[in-house]
């Protein structure tokens, strides 16, 4: 079964019958969009410099909910948010590896290759995913309770008798 997306763009990848990795692939499409954005107007027009801090901080923001859309959408699925946000990043990274190839000395001026990027952006995701895990078993106990070790369902066999 395919569960509707209603991310602009999803129509081109309903082919993607894997959620988490639909949702991660519109995810680096949509932070490569803003990546290629902001380089580009950065580059290209000059004319725009005077509005720099704007531009920066705006992409910024941007990038930063786009990236929350893997954690919005699968808040209590901590291992499909993780592969989710794995795919999205990795086409973000190899998009940032080619953007290195047209923008001269991007990664340098950044002061982060590629693969650095992957792994910030892979590690962060990951401890957002650990850390929802963990609330949601902690939830679960606070709910339930932890069952202790020597109480028994009433009528059930006792080996040590």
């Amino acid at each position: 079964m395919v569960v509707p997306t209603h991310l602009p763009g999803a129509a081109w990848l309903k082919w993607l019958r894997n959620l988490p990795l639909r949702i991660g692939v519109l995810t680096g499409f949509y932070l490569t969009v803003v990546m290629v954005a902001g380089l580009l107007i950065a580059n290209r027009l000059p004319e725009l410099e005077t509005f720099a801090d704007l531009r920066n901080w705006t992409c910024g923001s941007l990038f930063i909910l786009i990236g929350l859309i893997p954690v919005a959408t699968f808040r209590r699925r901590p291992w499909s948010l993780f592969t989710s946000a794995a795919s999205g990043w990795l086409l973000f990274s190899l998009a940032y590896w080619v953007a290195g190839i047209y923008f001269d000395h991007l990664h340098t001026r950044l002061n982060k290759t590629p693969f650095h990027v992957f792994l910030l952006g892979l590690g962060s995701y990951a401890v957002v995913s650990v850390a929802i895990w963990v609330m949601d078993m902690t939830r679960d106990v606070l709910e339930h309770g932890i069952a202790h070790p020597h109480h028994h369902r009433p009528g059930a066999v006792r080996h040590h008798e």
